[in-house]
């Protein structure tokens, strides 16, 4: 900022004070918020005896209209915008002259006088009395001419809020996502848990994790890349329906769809099997769309997404031999993967293991032809370390993906209850870590013990605020507040 910008602000600033005027008081008085006032204008003046009425408003200044001795501004608040109309003969000629020369554009004001419709019959508070909230020292930017600048928008997010309703209307629709999510699980009966963010051991998804340490017990926690293991704990203790709504954080790379740290949802059933998960799930991703876009037709780059329609199923192992020409049903190598992914330019690293290869080429290949909502089922073993094995097909498991639009919108499995299987996943999982994939999941001895006490064959299913991007058609780090973002240099 301009050092004799800064220095005009601070004299007005000092202007304010010496007129005998709070710059920052504690207390404000607000009789109605500005959409009120519109919406009840006609209730409000209906009377001689309401229209002598004083009310009392407060809000930011957006714009300001000098005219000798009258002036004209709007004030925002939360709710709306409001006209105001400043005249000296009606206030005293030095607090008119105050608010004329030293109120700039940002600044919180509280104004009290009457309603009245303008000659153009615009509806208006004529202000007899007005004081400071909130002096501001810096300019901010104007709607027409602010920050155009992505980063600097998402670095100074406040600034994007103030200045593009657009911005403050995506955050208010995110809000009805969870909500809805929220509501449409505890309707249910689901209840609602709040689990560690500190772990042990990450565990329920492949990722990398953040580490932090515990100063009192001096010791390394990582930050939960998943939600998954503690609420399946839960199901060991006797619940039967339970879901969580929380951050996780994934030490990976930014892309449209992927962020470090983000807000993720999952459910597990108790005595739910795969079939009565895909029935359920259906039905809340099309109260989720409704809500959020008041639609059942949404846009996602340059598709139309129809969320009415069924959902069909398509089969992992078919379409990948569709794809690639690699049966998955057949002895499959790590080298017939790396040579079909050599074939196609598809970058992998050396230390991928069978499974990593097979998701590798999956998406780039069958992940890009689904474009309208589908359920992606039968994934196979060696990339679905925590779902339970497809009796029929060992080389399965019973599992399903919501995909659209090429995009992976939840995971969801029928789960594994097995302790000595599930531990034997793991070591599998532990084998591919220690060979360099960083990604590859840790044994939780834990779980597993917990798993030989018992828990019921139980449905689980996640989704991130993935899907909220998705329906919104942005990336996943617009759709957050304040995003993670590299220091400026």
């Amino acid at each position: 900022m301009r050092e004799d910008i800064l220095q005009v602000k601070l004299e007005k600033l000092e202007n304010i004070k010496n007129y005998g005027m709070e710059a920052y008081p504690e207390k404000t008085k607000r009789d109605f918020c500005n959409a009120q006032v519109v919406e009840q204008f006609d209730k409000l003046i209906a009377s001689d005896k309401l229209t002598a009425k004083e009310i009392t408003l407060v809000g930011r200044v957006r714009s300001m209209r000098p005219m000798g001795g009258s002036a004209f501004a709007n004030i925002e608040d939360e709710s709306g915008k409001m006209q105001l109309f400043l005249n000296k003969g009606n206030m005293p000629e030095e607090l008119f002259k105050l608010f004329v020369k030293n109120v700039d554009l940002g600044d919180f004001v509280q104004v009290t006088g009457q309603l009245f419709l303008t000659k153009t019959e615009e509806k208006s508070l004529k202000v007899t009395d007005w004081k400071m909230l909130s002096k501001n020292i810096r300019p901010i930017p104007t709607e027409h001419f602010g920050i155009k600048d992505e980063e600097e928008l998402l670095r100074r997010r406040y600034l994007d809020l103030m200045i593009n309703s657009d911005t403050r209307e995506l955050f208010r629709k995110k809000n009805i996502f969870w909500q809805t999510i929220r509501n449409f699980l505890a309707t249910d009966g689901f209840l609602e848990v709040q689990n560690p963010v500190l772990e042990n051991i990450p565990g329920g998804a492949e990722a990398e994790p953040f580490i932090t340490h515990h100063n009192a017990l001096d010791q390394d926690f990582f930050m939960r890349i998943s939600l998954e293991l503690s609420l399946k704990r839960l199901l060991v203790g006797g619940f039967e329906k339970v879901f969580e709504i929380g951050r996780v954080f994934r030490n990976e790379g930014i892309d449209r769809q992927h962020l470090q740290e983000f807000d993720h949802m999952e459910f597990y059933a108790a005595y739910w099997d795969l079939k009565k998960g895909m029935e359920f799930s259906e039905k809340l991703y099309r109260e989720v769309v409704k809500n959020v876009t008041g639609s059942l037709i949404t846009k996602y780059e340059e598709f139309e997404i129809d969320w009415e329609k069924p959902f069909p199923i398509v089969d992992y192992f078919e379409a990948f031999k569709q794809e690639t020409g690699l049966d998955l049903a057949e002895n499959v190598s790590v080298e017939d993967l790396r040579a079909k992914a050599d074939e196609l330019g598809i970058k992998y690293e050396k230390s991928y293991g069978k499974g990593r290869l097979i998701d590798t080429v999956y998406k780039k290949t069958v992940r890009q032809k689904l474009i309208q909502p589908c359920f992606l089922v039968g994934h196979p073993l060696e990339v679905s370390p925590l779902a339970k094995k497809n009796p029929s097909n060992p080389n399965k498991v019973l599992r399903f993906q919501v995909v659209a639009g090429t995009a992976e919108l939840c995971n969801a499995f029928a789960e594994l209850n097995d302790p000595i299987d599930q531990k034997g996943r793991f070591e599998a999982q532990m084998a591919l870590r220690e060979a360099g994939d960083v990604e590859a999941q840790m044994i939780d001895e834990d779980f597993v013990e917990a798993l030989e006490y018992g828990m019921p064959p139980a449905f689980g299913f996640g989704l991130s605020e993935r899907f909220f991007s998705f329906l919104m058609n942005k990336s996943v780090r617009e759709c957050v507040i304040f995003p993670p973002m590299k220091e400026k240099e």
